[in-house]
């Protein structure tokens, strides 16, 4: 498994952009794919956005297309993901992850290790 930190996340007005950081440990970093996910008080985990393990391939959910950007720099073991037009329903805590396997998932139950967590919160 990997060893994974999240960073960067903050209170910020509705509107505004936040940059979150991943940082993760270990060698191996450039074989797995990234994802982020985010959790709401009161409700499920879900998919945010994903990049694959080149950093050629990323995909997001609907409700953040278009604002958000997920990236990586495997020479740093780093995964950020860049929102901007940040709205009130964005607010969660936001969490990195780690898929052991290289199929494209979206399914939380499909990564393997996880970050603490970092809270965003948008005010309106």
């Amino acid at each position: 498994q990997v060893q994974l930190v999240e960073s960067g996340g903050g209170l910020v007005q509705a509107g505004g952009s936040l940059r979150l950081s991943c940082a993760a440990s270990g060698r191996t970093f450039s074989s797995y794919p990234m994802a982020w996910f985010r959790q709401a008080p009161g409700k499920e985990r879900d998919f945010v956005a994903r990049v694959n393990r080149s950093g050629s391939f990323t995909s997001y959910a609907d409700s953040v297309k278009g604002r958000f950007t997920i990236s990586r720099d495997n020479a740093k073991n780093m995964v950020y993901l860049q929102m901007n037009s940040l709205k009130p329903d964005d607010t969660a805590v936001y969490y990195c992850a780690a898929q052991k396997l290289t199929s494209y998932s979206t399914n939380r139950n499909d990564y393997d290790s996880w970050g603490q967590g970092t809270q965003v919160t948008v005010s309106s």
